[in-house]
C-alpha cells in the first residue's frame, strides 16, 4: 500500500454495507485515502478495502463496537497511524430497528443513543487535533426521522434528532478550523423487506418523483467536504420530501 501517493484521509463509521460502502468507495474515487470502520461485517469490510486499493487508494479497517465508549479513540488512531491525517470524519454508522415506543425500554434506548448520538459526539472529540491540524470537516448523516415524528422508530427519530442539533452545537464549537454539517437522506437504499407498493409511495412523495441512490448522497458529501463557507447545515437529499408532496394539479405543470 505504500506506494500509494497520500491524498487526504477519511474516516467512515459503519463503512462496510449499504450507504456507508457506497460512501468509502465514493471517496476513494474521489482521491481519499479511507479508514473503514465497521462493527460485525467482516467479509463486507475486506471487500471494500480490496475496493478501494483497485482504486489506487489506500485503505485501513478499523474493527470496532462504537457502544463502547473507548471505541473512538481506537478508531481514530488508525487514521493517525496509517494516514498521519484525517480531513474528513463521515459519522454513519446507526441503528433502525422499528419498536413501538411504549415497548422501548432503558435498554433499548440507551443502545440507539449510544450509537447514534453519542457515539458521533466521542468520534468528533478524539478526532479533533486531527481534524484542526488539517482544516478539515464533518458530516454527520441523519434522515428524515430528525425532522418528522416517525411512530414507528421512535427511539431512532429522537436520537436523530438529537444528532441534527449535536451537528449545530459541533459546528459552533470547532469553528473557524473545522467545519461540521449534516445530510438527511431521504428514500435512499431501502430496506430490501419493503413492498412493492411501499416503494412506489415513497417514490410519488418526492416532488422530483424518484428514489433517491446512494450516489445521490456521496456527491453531497463531497460537496461539504469542498464547501469551505458552509457550517452548521443540514442537507436534505430526499428529493424534495421536506417541502411535501406533489399534488395532482402541480405534477402537470
Amino acid at each position: 500500500m505504500n506506494e500509494r501517493a497520500s491524498g487526504p484521509a477519511a474516516l467512515v463509521t459503519g463503512g462496510a454495507v449499504r450507504l456507508g460502502r457506497a460512501l468509502c468507495v465514493g471517496l476513494a474515487e474521489a482521491g481519499y485515502d479511507v479508514v473503514v470502520h465497521y462493527h460485525s461485517s467482516d467479509t463486507e469490510a475486506r471487500e471494500v478495502r480490496d475496493r478501494i486499493h483497485e482504486l489506487g487508494r489506500r485503505a485501513e479497517l478499523a474493527h470496532a463496537d462504537l457502544r463502547d465508549p473507548e471505541a473512538a479513540p481506537s478508531v481514530v488512531s488508525v487514521a493517525r497511524t496509517a494516514f498521519g491525517r484525517l480531513d474528513l470524519l463521515v459519522n454513519n454508522a446507526a441503528t433502525f430497528d422499528a419498536a413501538d415506543l411504549e415497548d422501548v425500554d432503558a435498554e433499548i434506548w440507551d443502545t440507539v443513543m449510544e450509537v447514534n448520538a453519542r457515539a458521533p459526539h466521542l468520534m468528533v472529540r478524539a478526532a479533533a487535533d486531527l481534524l484542526r491540524a488539517s482544516r478539515g470537516s464533518v458530516v454527520n448523516l441523519v434522515d428524515l426521522s430528525a425532522f418528522q415524528a416517525w411512530t414507528a422508530y421512535p427511539h431512532h427519530a429522537v436520537s436523530k434528532a438529537a444528532l441534527a442539533h449535536l451537528t449545530r452545537v459541533q459546528a459552533r464549537v470547532y469553528a473557524p478550523d473545522v467545519r461540521v454539517n449534516a445530510i438527511a437522506p431521504g428514500a435512499v437504499l431501502l430496506p430490501d423487506h419493503y413492498p412493492a407498493e411501499r416503494r412506489e409511495a415513497l417514490r410519488r412523495a418526492a416532488p422530483l418523483q424518484r428514489l433517491g441512490t446512494p450516489e445521490d448522497v456521496v456527491r453531497a458529501v463531497l460537496f461539504l467536504a469542498s464547501a469551505p463557507y458552509v457550517t452548521g447545515q443540514i442537507l436534505a437529499v430526499d428529493g424534495g420530501r421536506m417541502v411535501g408532496p406533489v399534488g395532482p394539479h402541480e405534477s402537470e405543470g
